[in-house]
């Protein structure tokens, strides 16, 4: 793993970072500090890590000249921005304080994961998907025999809810396909049974279906160079992993699986009061078409009396705060970013892995989740627009042999 000691890029970066990101919302007081609840540990961890980066970008080499295509970046922090000002005309039960904080949080996050990328794209996907691939691990194991399921059934690890949970599992997945294309060693593909075996204990329907939607886009964009006999034994060892495990699962195991996927899903087509929240959001867009009802608008009209956080579809939380002018922005922000990842760039095998789990979050986030819990959708859009424009750099690992003298005659 020479990749790993590569001095272009400091490693610390990425620790800090993606344990911000994966850490979400954490106060002291869930640590049992009472008195220190208003202590946020992702400002912290924020602050070091830009400390961090700032060292990290000030002793690269200087990048080669040329303009890079950032559009998408400079629309999406125009789109927050507009989030956080419309704050303004919320309504007065609007939690708009903690929910400008969060966008804060997440603009820094972006624009940071982006320049800690310029330095070494190759690298930094490669060290971010090792960093998810481990964090995969240790969720699942924390589910499994330390949290165990919660009053429904449903599991999930730290803290975190089941649909929080079931993206850091799909996201090691993605994490182990691309350290076995980086280093076309199997074994990472081998704990893959591990991951969905947890992605399914959370019970998230959603999460399962985003994921099984990236990946099937992903087996078309590649058929051509799929290989008869690695997909068969890939799907032979994947359903002899299903069949034990449904084999010597204990019972908890199975009956989830029987009352949420088949009886809940497929019988009653229970899909958690999601239609009646997005009616919801869709009139209070409908009533508010231009600027929208503000920030944290939903919540101020009508989580405050049904007991519902949020809408629980990016999109029509926008749309409902937003207007059309946050719908716009947000419109012209995905159209930018994806015309800037099209193609790849310099390194399209990276920036495609990027891409991937980035579509997956956001997929995810049209079924649950708050502008907040959005944002390893935004961290990886970073990540794939950097390693998309980024020029390629020099190898570095084979010091650059001296001219010979000539020989005299």
């Amino acid at each position: 793993m020479s990749w790993l000691r590569s001095p272009r890029v400091f490693l610390a970066p990425a620790l800090v970072l993606i344990l911000v990101a994966i850490g979400g919302r954490f106060t002291l007081d869930r640590a049992g500090f009472l008195d220190l609840a208003w202590v946020d540990l992702r400002v912290i961890g924020l602050l070091i890590a830009l400390v961090v980066l700032a060292v990290d970008v000030a002793r690269r080499p200087r990048a080669p000249g040329g303009r890079r295509r950032e559009g998408w970046l400079v629309v999406t922090l125009l789109f927050f921005l507009f989030q956080i000002a419309s704050g303004l005309w919320a309504p007065s039960a609007s939690r708009v304080g903690p929910q400008t904080l969060d966008l804060v949080l997440l603009g820094v996050l972006t624009v940071a994961y982006y320049v800690y990328t310029l330095g070494d794209p190759t690298v930094v996907v490669r060290t971010t998907f090792l960093l998810f691939f481990v964090a995969a691990i240790v969720f699942a194991l924390a589910a499994l025999f330390i949290n165990g399921p919660g009053e429904q059934g449903r599991y999930s690890a730290f803290g975190g809810g089941p649909n929080v949970f079931v993206r850091i599992e799909i996201l090691g997945v993605i994490s182990a396909v691309a350290l076995y294309l980086c280093t076309r060693r199997i074994l990472p593909l081998l704990v893959i049974p591990l991951f969905l075996l947890a992605a399914v204990l959370s019970g998230s329907r959603a999460g399962l279906l985003a994921g099984v939607a990236v990946g099937v886009a992903a087996l078309f964009k590649i058929r051509s160079r799929l290989r008869t006999g690695p997909v068969v034994a890939a799907g032979v060892v994947l359903v002899l992993a299903t069949a034990t495990i449904w084999a010597f699962a204990p019972p908890a195991f199975t009956d989830l699986f029987q009352e949420r996927f088949v009886e809940q899903t497929v019988q009653q087509r229970y899909l958690s009061d999601r239609t009646d929240i997005w009616a919801a959001a869709w009139r209070i867009a409908v009533e508010h078409p231009i600027g929208g009802a503000g920030l944290d608008g939903f919540y101020g009209l009508i989580g405050v009396n049904q007991a519902v956080e949020y809408p629980h579809n990016y999109v029509l939380g926008v749309a409902a705060e937003g207007g059309l002018i946050g719908i716009g922005l947000l419109t012209a922000a995905i159209v930018l970013w994806a015309r800037t990842v099209r193609g790849g760039g310099a390194r399209p095998q990276a920036t495609g892995l990027a891409v991937a789990a980035a579509v997956f979050v956001g997929l995810s986030s049209l079924f649950s989740g708050d502008y907040y819990d959005a944002r390893l959708a935004w961290l990886f859009a970073a990540m794939a627009a950097a390693a998309a424009v980024a020029p390629a750099l020099p190898a570095t690992s084979t010091p650059p042999v001296p001219d010979r003298e000539p020989v005299p005659r």
